[in-house]
């Protein structure tokens, strides 16, 4: 058996191949180690936890197999904003050098699936940008081609993912950072309903923008992990609506005659999507009328979010800035955007807050016309790696609209929204499209976004 295969092939094979003791767990985290070295230079790692990892799948091979969870022996990634027990949380930088004593809600509830926790990914600082570039760890690169970024800012999950170094990598996404580096590394996505997934120990992400969730090769993949993942804890500010339906049921399971609205309209001004992006949106109706789906064109008449999104933003930053040890290490530009977002004052992260709900009650009126809403992920093709050099924050925001156009809204109004791939643009590259759906549907986005994956595989990149 070619372990480098094994390692590659992701998480139903790897939990196969595991389940029959074709490959024991310690065999398995050797061979992912292994590769996560040979790709160092894809720049997807802050730190490998080579020894803890070891030990950890030595552990999970005594486990007796009937006490074994879904999640036994498989090789997981952690952003670097994700507390993992005995590292440091550096959110993108070197400015904390002290380890955490515990895990994070979500790592632990990995670590009781059995999942082995390998290293710590790379992210920008604070994961403000939608590139996965710092002055601290350079530029995480896009497997299908080096020369291009992950986007952000979960690039490195994606980057570790994509290249088959993990099959799962979790990240967080405040504004579009699940969905648009899926996109940029045609992987699926989901950002779930706003609390459907625990922050702990924080209260919150950003406020009422954030939450974290995995980064797949396949929608199934996904499915199994948030039904691990999902659920909450006394101290979360904010939680979904209670679902006992299981993700991965929904996955498994072809809902039909759905009514489809589609958009390729984005909600930045005058923002015009590239053609490439438009397309994958097109070709996608056609697929969805050819699986039986009612497909229309649709305006979803975006609301204004700024006013929403901006001072959760700020405050975000300012709020995990302010648990670092060395504020002096951080990037001038991360300085620069602290003391622009020194408006963001609790009153007024507290009305965008509010703000922010009586937008989604307008965005649910645009449900009740249709089940999904199909749009572009980004507006643009996958960035060239570069982005945020020599530019400050305010023209770092303007660099980052195209990106964040179509995904941003769905934070605000705490909708699940998913990017899944769309087949392969001209440039060589892949192409992605968004699903959302109304407040706590995440099942028919996994139902959908599955139907489509089997009508159109998901493509890997060139090895």
């Amino acid at each position: 058996m070619d372990l480098h295969d094994v390692t590659s092939a992701g998480l139903l094979r790897q939990r196969d191949l595991l389940s029959r003791g074709e490959i024991s767990a310690t065999e398995l985290t050797a061979a992912t180690l292994d590769g996560i070295e040979r790709a160092a230079d894809l720049g997807a790692f802050t730190e490998v936890l080579r020894e803890a990892a070891r030990t950890e799948a030595t552990d999970r091979d005594a486990v007796p197999e009937v006490d074994r969870g879904p999640l036994h022996g498989i090789p997981i990634a952690i952003k670097d904003e994700i507390d993992v027990a005995g590292t440091v949380t550096g959110f993108g930088t070197r400015a904390n050098s002290t380890p955490v004593a515990a895990d994070a809600e979500v790592v632990r509830r990995l670590r009781a699936a059995g999942a082995i926790i390998v290293g710590k990914t790379t992210m920008p600082e604070f994961g403000q940008w939608p590139f996965t570039e710092s002055s601290t760890y350079g530029a995480a690169r896009n497997p299908w081609d080096r020369t291009r970024g992950t986007g952000g800012s979960s690039g490195g999950s994606a980057a570790a993912v994509a290249a088959g170094l993990v099959p799962v990598a979790i990240g967080g996404d405040g504004g579009g950072s699940i969905r648009i580096p899926a996109a940029c590394c045609g992987l699926f996505g989901l950002k779930p309903q706003r609390g459907r997934v625990s922050h702990h120990p924080h209260p919150h992400l950003w406020f009422a923008l954030g939450t974290l969730g995995p980064l797949t090769r396949g929608v199934l993949e996904s499915a199994i992990v948030y039904d691990v993942i999902r659920g909450n804890v006394a101290t979360d500010r904010f939680r979904a609506a209670d679902s006992i339906v299981s993700f991965e049921h929904a996955a498994r399971t072809p809902d039909t005659g759905l009514r489809i609205g589609y958009s390729t309209k984005p909600a930045v001004p005058l923002l015009k999507p590239d053609r490439e992006q438009v397309r994958a949106v097109l070709t996608t109706v056609r697929l969805l009328t050819d699986l039986g789906h009612t497909v229309f064109e649709v305006d979803p008449a975006y609301p204004q979010v700024l006013p929403a999104f901006t001072p959760q933003l700020a405050a975000g930053v300012r709020a995990e800035a302010a648990l670092v040890e060395r504020p002096g290490a951080l990037e001038r530009r991360t300085r620069q955007h602290i003391r622009i977002g020194a408006f963001a004052r609790k009153s007024v992260v507290e009305w965008a807050i509010a703000h922010g709900e009586k937008l989604a009650c307008k965005s649910e009126q645009l449900f009740t016309h249709c089940d999904l809403l199909l749009t572009p992920t980004t507006a643009t093709r996958p960035p060239r790696l570069g982005a945020l050099d020599g530019v400050g924050a305010f023209r770092a925001q303007l660099r980052s609209l195209p990106m964040v156009a179509y995904t941003a809204p769905w934070n605000v109004t705490g909708n699940p929204a998913a990017s899944l791939p769309a087949g392969i643009g001209d440039d060589g590259l892949p192409l992605a499209v968004q699903l959302v759906a109304p407040a706590n549907d995440e099942p028919t986005i996994l139902s959908v976004a599955a139907q489509l994956e089997q009508a159109r595989p998901h493509p890997r990149p060139p090895r």
